[in-house]
């Protein structure tokens, strides 16, 4: 296939061949112990920050936010390298879609972050999971140590929710058992481990109002 069907097909496949993970070939990261000190920002206020060189950049917002930086990924992979670094887009895992289109996010967020890393990003791989059927492919490609991110972000609406978030998160420090955590959101009771806490993007612009 040219290089130009691969381009025009929708699916990114031009980017690269990268190591695969797990039965669905899910491209594999490498881990990350550079992102010490950072303020980060969210994605959509990336493109107008002026001081870029030592901020990051994360994705924990609504995915029609960053749909851009799949659609057009050579001018977004410009944009985020000047910044120190990028966490990898979380593209949503909700427990209501359908397993294939899960399992296509996981896949395209790793397909991204992986040509970051490729173009000398720093990417801290941000971990999801749905319920307990996605943890047979949700950590595939996530790498073992290193710095990794979550978001407790509407993760906590009701009983159900709560279990599930709590389950995936010692489902990863089993697995990945990484060196520190960025956090984002209230840290559940339960949640233990390296935890480096930071205010959800929602609490970030209340206290801005709040200072106004």
């Amino acid at each position: 296939m040219s290089l130009e069907a691969l381009k025009r097909n929708g699916h990114n496949l031009h980017l690269g061949d990268f190591e695969p993970a797990g039965k669905y070939c899910i491209p594999q990261l490498s881990p990350t112990r550079e992102a010490d000190d950072l303020t980060w920002i969210p994605f959509n206020c990336a493109l107008t920050d002026p001081s870029r060189s030592e901020k990051g950049v994360h994705f924990y917002i609504d995915d029609y936010l960053f749909e851009r930086v799949w659609k057009d990924p050579s001018r977004y992979a410009r944009l985020l390298s000047q910044y120190k670094a990028v966490m990898s887009p979380d593209f949503s895992l909700f427990t209501d879609y359908p397993p294939a289109v899960q399992i296509y996010n996981h896949w395209r967020k790793h397909l991204l972050a992986a040509s970051w890393q490729r173009q000398g990003i720093t990417v801290v791989p941000s971990i999801c999971w749905s319920d307990e059927g996605s943890f047979d492919w949700c950590f595939d490609g996530e790498p073992a140590g290193g710095v990794v991110s979550v978001s407790s972000v509407g993760t906590q609406k009701n009983q159900k929710a709560r279990r599930l978030f709590l389950l995936g998160y010692q489902e990863m420090l089993a697995r990945l058992q990484p060196e520190k955590i960025i956090f984002f959101g209230d840290v559940p009771e339960g949640c233990t481990g390296p935890i480096e806490k930071h205010s959800s993007y929602h609490s970030s612009l209340a206290n801005a109002r709040k200072q106004r």
